[in-house]
């Protein structure tokens, strides 16, 4: 898969290099969940038909991130994520467009004509609830026209389970909760998160648990603190071990901790991973976060999520 940065306006030599032919999905599709999957395959299966290539255009940094507003509160997929997923559901390119204050006063108009048309799109495929231009006063139904009708539009109906609409908005409600199964369920694979192994403070190495303490790649959408059942691996090794998650703010020990820590304890593993990039799939919710009365409490607290670990892994 190729990958283009770009921004509004595009240069001449972009449009004179870019301007082929292409099936796009456009949108944000932070998640990449089982909806953005519809209409992403819905431009692949269309490309693929037209015998030309298939594209996302979508926006970095997020648009709620750049205006402050909403209730963004991280990435359910940040961008290296993203591109992995991409490449793996069969795009041939990927547009990144650099999302600032300035595009995000450029008219729905001025988006079509000085963005998208000069990109040659055969094919824009949308969501239903595709908005575009300033204040999303741009709706699907408007691209064709906004082309002069040199851009044909095909708007994908919502993603339905058990007769609930898939959005992101749900997955992130889900993670706020615990209620990690739901955000599988949606996303249609694991809730994933990937940090660089750091020194921590050292004290589960005298406990008996020695964890990698992670410190994230990316501002990633923080799961309810507490305790989770993960498969985990470095990003030099294919093998996926079974692991212990802490999201938390270190109760036991500490008061006034703010940022959330991540911590990973891998079961039957006894290895220096300092320095490596670590790739966390998320499975289960265990428990909550809780403040123990002694060391010895905590020990047996692990101790019984590392046993409820392997029951779930194991299934």
């Amino acid at each position: 898969m190729k990958i283009v940065s770009i921004s509004y306006p595009l240069t001449p030599e972009q449009k004179n290099e870019l301007g082929i032919p292409q099936v796009a999905a456009i949108g944000q599709f932070d998640g990449l969940h089982l909806g953005h999957g519809s209409v992403i395959s819905t431009a692949v299966d269309l490309a693929r038909k037209e015998a030309i290539p298939s594209a996302v255009i979508t926006f970095y940094p997020h648009p709620k991130d750049v205006m402050r507003k909403g209730n963004y509160e991280g990435y359910l997929t940040p961008q290296v994520d993203k591109q992995e997923l991409l490449a793996e559901m069969g795009i041939d390119i990927l547009y990144v467009v650099d999302f600032n204050e300035d595009f995000s006063q450029v008219s729905p108009e001025d988006f079509v004509t000085e963005m998208l048309m000069p990109l040659q799109l055969h094919t824009a495929v949308v969501g239903f609830d595709f908005r575009f231009g300033f204040k999303g006063a741009g709706r699907a139904d408007m691209l064709h026209e906004m082309s002069r009708g040199t851009i044909q539009v095909v708007t994908v109906p919502p993603f339905l389970m058990d007769g609930e609409k898939v959005g992101s908005s749900s997955i992130r409600s889900a993670l706020f909760s615990g209620r990690i199964e739901d955000a599988t369920r949606w996303l249609g694979r694991n809730y994933r998160i990937r940090g660089t192994v750091i020194h921590g403070e050292k004290r589960g190495r005298a406990l008996g648990f020695r964890t990698a303490n992670l410190e994230l790649e990316a501002h990633y959408v923080t799961p309810a603190l507490g305790v989770y059942a993960v498969w985990a691996r470095c990003s030099t090794d294919k093998e996926w071990l079974p692991g212990v998650m802490s999201v938390g703010l270190k109760p036991t020990f500490h008061d006034g901790i703010v940022k959330p820590i991540y911590e990973v304890h891998l079961l039957d593993f006894d290895g220096d991973l300092y320095g490596q990039t670590m790739i966390v799939d998320v499975v289960q919710f265990i428990r909550k976060e809780l403040k123990f009365n002694s060391v010895n409490e905590l020990i047996e607290g692990i101790s019984r999520d590392v046993a409820k670990t392997r029951e779930i892994l194991n299934r």
